[in-house]
């Protein structure tokens, strides 16, 4: 069973509502070792691509019906953009054009194994268009959504009035950190925040902007310290991860590329089953979710907590085996497909299950998203995933 078929949804089904970058991604991987200040031979692809853009569209190929808020000029990479979004079935409503700006372009340069090796990104569209005044216009979508998800391209000013006017319809906020530098606009808007998606770095970059100050140090994965323990790994960055939690975002979920993923959140907050009011789920976000509580009970890797106390805990959740061609939408993706399982009714151990069996396809694909899901697939790898989580730290805050 195939779900990434094209579909319109009725308008009364709420939907998950997504801001942030539409980017056309030029993706130059080279066929021998790149040699300064002379060109390479090499395969040079176009992709499309934009962390919130990769996000939704994930989303939409799970079941979800995500409502895209975005900026594009009018041009070539713009039209480009849109066109794909319409052929998807998915509303353009959202998606402002400006014939006075420039498209989001990203050109990334990958190394012979699929790795970023640098990238050029010229995303000011997205910033100078994607104001606070134009995602006010679709206050209704955020209200009525039950997860709106931001990435950190936007502009500081839009990222807090998204998060503000989220909180204030209660609806469950998302933040993706985008990068380094931009994961640091964290500090205007932790305490609206529900769920955030950092990889090791973005995450002591995240720490560091809360604390105001620069006490946590990146791990040196090309170190000694790169073959500790999944434990003694956690230990490192539980500093880091604790003063997110201090700060109020409820649930943490820090991707470890071949390592996997930290699940980490405060028990007091029930949100290891997230059963949302605005949820109502389309015909195949049910398959989903009638397919994995099958083969994924929701009370195999956490039992209530033993007492009514605050408690932190830990899950690590391990990566699959893929055959790498390209990493930069797997993290998209593991977001994309997480979220989309969370809105379908999954709880929060199921759907990141769920997120790392999605980034397993996009690893695998030459484009950021693969061109389609099929759900036997997807179900099998979150078995595998689900069945070898561990709870790795439960203890109360006290």
């Amino acid at each position: 069973m195939e779900l990434n078929k094209v579909r319109q949804v009725s308008d009364n089904e709420a939907e998950a509502v997504v801001i942030g970058g539409m980017v056309l991604d030029i993706n130059a991987t080279p066929s021998t070792i790149a040699n300064p200040r002379t060109t390479t031979p090499g395969k040079v692809l176009y992709a499309l691509g934009g962390v919130a853009r990769n996000v939704a569209e994930c989303m939409s190929k799970i079941g979800a019906k995500p409502f895209m808020i975005s900026a594009l000029g009018s041009d070539l990479a713009g039209t480009l953009l849109l066109e794909a979004w319409k052929s998807a079935g998915l509303s353009i409503k959202g998606i402002r054009r400006n014939k006075d700006t420039e498209t989001a372009v990203v050109c990334n340069i990958f190394d012979g194994k699929g790795e970023l090796a640098a990238a050029v990104a010229s995303v000011e569209a997205i910033e100078r268009f994607l104001t606070p005044e134009w995602i006010h216009k679709f206050k209704f979508n955020i209200s009525s959504a039950p997860i709106l998800m931001v990435d950190a391209n936007l502009s500081l000013p839009a990222l807090v009035a998204s998060c503000k006017m989220a909180s204030e319809c209660e609806t469950n906020i998302w933040f993706e950190p985008v990068s380094v530098t931009k994961s640091r606009r964290v500090a205007s808007i932790a305490k609206y925040i529900t769920f955030t998606s950092p990889n090791e770095d973005e995450l002591i970059a995240m720490a560091n902007a809360l604390s105001y100050e620069d006490k946590f140090l990146p791990i040196k994965r090309d170190s000694g310290i790169a073959n500790l323990s999944i434990q003694s790994l956690f230990q490192t960055l539980k500093p880091a991860i604790w003063v997110l939690l201090e700060k109020g975002i409820q649930v943490i979920i820090v991707t470890l590329g071949s390592d996997g993923v930290f699940l980490c959140f405060d028990a007091i907050h029930g949100v290891e089953k997230c059963d949302f009011k605005k949820n109502k789920p389309s015909s195949l976000s049910r398959k989903l979710y009638e397919c994995i509580n099958l083969c994924c009970p929701p009370s195999r890797i956490l039992d209530s907590p033993k007492s009514n106390g605050s408690y932190y805990i830990a899950v690590h959740f391990p990566a699959l085996s893929a055959s790498v061609v390209r990493l930069t939408g797997a993290g998209d993706c593991l977001v994309g497909g997480t979220i989309a399982s969370i809105c379908a009714g999954l709880d929060i151990m199921q759907s990141v299950a769920v997120g790392i069996a999605a980034a397993k396809e996009a690893v695998e694909s030459e484009s950021n998203v693969p061109a389609e899901y099929e759900l036997t697939k997807i179900a099998d790898d979150t078995r595998s995933v689900y069945s070898d989580a561990k709870v790795i730290f439960c203890e109360s805050k006290l």
